[in-house]
């Protein structure tokens, strides 16, 4: 299967494919809490953090810390029990609910699309209910067909059933971003996919949310996902209190305390390792070296390192996208990044994530 959602995204046009925010709007929870009738705690005591507008936003934690309670008080598919949610500035609880729900896009691990109708069909359901004209809905599916990489004539009239598990996800994220919605909530939506698909999705994903620049709610169990996945990443304790809200890099290299340190595990130093890219290593230059292999300059510190190993410690030729020459990656470069010499931007990321 190709690379799923990838960088032939190019090929689509119109507002799906903006590379700004201006069809995210921030997310705040201000002081949100959720108790249910008969229980003896609340699943969220009180929760407030602010999602900026256009960013990933990762809720983390293990199973009873309310993640996935929070990500359902978005959309208000459970009720508040106080607290506030304000999307652009303005209350959910303003809206009538299926009004808002139809401006959220929302993926789930199992994807819900519905088997009775074609790919087509699921995509523009949304649009459907919000009573676009006919043209403007066809326009609107070939054009996110196109975004996720997958042929509109060739897929289009296709069932679920007729897809692989990994296209089927594919079409989900389509679907949800099939209005334009300024919030994309995404519900362990990798979960079900085997490991080699799971990590082209996400790769995909990121490459589209380069293109579409959403404000998302991610939930995931897994702290290597939240890593690679969010811009930001919310640590829920068991019972729903936030343990800590940070930068990926800030929460690699400064756990607030022993439980965030644990649930992030002992590997933090090469778990930091892939945030960065190749294209942020000072690398040697060739000066006629034989190198063992090479490498793109996108791929990951950590997944260098890894290869340097493989290859017996000889260095990589760490080549750009053009197919020129950018140097040698050896472990005294790599070992300076992972000393902290080679320190990024203040997010521990290049700007342009996954890109060189």
């Amino acid at each position: 299967m190709s690379s799923a959602l990838d960088h032939d995204a190019s090929s689509a046009t119109g507002t799906a494919t903006r590379g700004d925010a201006s069809t995210a709007l921030e997310l705040e929870l201000r002081h949100v809490q959720k108790a249910y009738p008969g229980s003896r705690q609340p699943a969220i005591p009180d929760l407030s953090l602010t999602v900026p507008a256009g960013e990933v936003c990762i809720l983390v934690g293990p199973s009873g810390s309310g993640k996935t309670t929070a990500m359902r008080l978005i959309n208000r598919m459970i009720p508040l029990t106080g607290g506030d949610i304000l999307l652009g500035g303005r209350s959910v609880l303003e809206r009538p609910e299926t009004e808002l729900r139809r401006e959220i896009g929302y993926v789930i691990q199992q994807v819900g699309l519905f088997p009775h109708q074609t790919v087509r069909d699921n995509i523009a359901t949304v649009p459907r209910l919000l009573g676009w004209p006919k043209d403007r809905i066809e326009h609107r599916v070939r054009e996110l067909l196109e975004l996720i990489s997958l042929d509109p004539d060739e897929v289009g009239d296709r069932y679920p059933h007729q897809l692989s598990g990994g296209q089927r996800q594919r079409v989900g994220v389509a679907r949800a971003l099939a209005a334009d919605p300024p919030l994309l909530l995404m519900d362990e939506p990798f979960g079900a996919i085997d490991p080699i698909n799971r990590a082209s999705l996400q790769d995909g994903f990121l490459a589209l949310q380069e293109r579409v620049r959403k404000t998302v709610v991610f939930v995931t169990h897994d702290i290597d996902e939240a890593i690679k996945m969010g811009d930001r990443i919310a640590i829920l304790r068991e019972g729903g209190t936030l343990a800590q809200y940070a930068t990926p890099a800030e929460i690699l290299d400064h756990p607030a305390d022993a439980f965030v340190a644990d649930f992030i595990g002992a590997d933090r130093a090469l778990k930091r390792l892939g945030l960065a890219s190749l294209a942020d290593v000072t690398l040697r230059p060739l000066n006629g070296d034989q190198p063992a292999g090479d490498l793109p300059v996108s791929t990951s510190v950590r997944d260098a390192l890894a290869a340097v190993l493989a290859a017996g410690g000889r260095p990589l030729r760490v080549l750009e996208p053009d197919g020129g020459v950018r140097g040698l990656a050896t472990l005294e470069a790599i070992g300076h990044v992972l000393g902290g010499a080679g320190e990024l931007d203040g997010t521990g990321r290049p700007p342009a994530r996954g890109q060189p």
